[in-house]
């Protein structure tokens, strides 16, 4: 696995975000996801919001990440 950098492309497919509490990874998250959907990674291929999946292991979490995401693509 390469480490990961929020400057690089987002790969087409599965992209697998792990890391320990407190590194940010609601930020990262939060901004792939508005890159996803404004194409700032390919402007050919904006996505969706519904052509977005993401995973968390908590309600509280899924529910900071939704707001998180709302509040930076509202901007």
């Amino acid at each position: 696995m390469k480490p990961f950098s929020l400057s690089d492309p987002i790969q087409k497919g599965i992209n697998l975000l792990e890391a320990s509490a407190g590194t940010g990874k609601t930020y990262t998250i939060s901004h792939i996801v508005r890159d996803l959907i404004t194409g700032e990674n390919d402007p050919n291929q904006p996505r969706k919001i519904g052509e977005i999946l993401v995973v968390t292991f908590t309600k509280a979490a899924t529910e900071e990440l939704r707001d998180r995401i709302h509040s930076i693509v509202s901007e």
